[in-house]
């Protein structure tokens, strides 16, 4: 048994610390998507091998076997938006980090426009203004699932509300 204060690693780093593509494609998505370090994309990495590492396992079973797991990873993985509607197992092989990075709550303020920056979504996360149905999240890292996606919003508490209301309500200067 262990600590039960740390937890087990939730995490694979890169097998070879210095390869130059590698590095700038970290560093990018790092910038895109406002992540605090690499251990953050290494996380989603590690989500994304994993399923892609489930569905290669249940494609080598008899077609008997694996229909019922096959039904069910595709209904956990469009359930947490990571694939659309109707996806295969061939869409599982192509899952990518940058799917689950998609589903952060970080990425999904900013897309909905909540913030004007992926960084200041990433800040009013963190300082408490953000809230899933009315139910505070602090944490950026937070994977949305797709039901809960459309009840995002700032509490109503937030100071930051005014804001936003004032911004929508104000008529915009490049329109004729």
């Amino acid at each position: 048994m262990g600590d039960p204060k740390k937890p087990r690693k939730k995490w694979m780093g890169p097998g070879h610390p210095w390869i130059k593509e590698r590095l700038m494609q970290e560093i990018e998505l790092v910038g895109k998507y406002g992540l605090r370090n690499k251990k953050e994309l290494w996380i989603a990495n590690t989500m994304a091998r994993e399923y892609r590492h489930r569905a290669r396992r249940l494609q080598a079973l008899p077609e008997e076997l694996r229909k019922q797991d096959e039904a069910e990873l595709l209904r956990i993985l469009v359930k947490k938006g990571y694939l659309n509607e109707g996806a295969t197992l061939d869409d599982v092989l192509s899952l990518k980090a940058e799917n689950i990075l998609e589903r952060r709550l970080q990425t999904l303020v900013y897309r909905k426009g909540l913030a004007r920056t992926i960084y200041e979504a990433r800040q009013l996360i963190v300082h408490g203004h953000i809230g899933i149905g009315g139910r505070r999240v602090t944490s950026p890292g937070y994977l949305v699932d797709r039901d809960e996606e459309d009840k995002i919003d700032i509490l109503p508490s937030s100071p930051f509300r005014k804001r936003l209301e004032e911004e929508q309500q104000a008529p915009s200067l490049t329109s004729p």
